[in-house]
């Protein structure tokens, strides 16, 4: 059976819209776009060499 006083223990709120949104965007987190752009201007640095 659950024992529901454990299970509050365990509970931590969510984050309010504002905060998860801080949260997510402040993360700094590359994605392909940043990948490409680095790998051509590391080409085009090669190339110039």
């Amino acid at each position: 059976m659950i024992n529901f006083e454990e299970e509050l223990k365990k509970f931590h709120p969510s984050l309010e819209v504002e905060q998860a949104e801080d949260a997510i965007y402040n993360q700094d987190l590359t994605d392909m776009a940043d990948l490409l752009v680095k790998m051509i201007k590391e080409a085009q640095k090669q190339d110039v060499e």
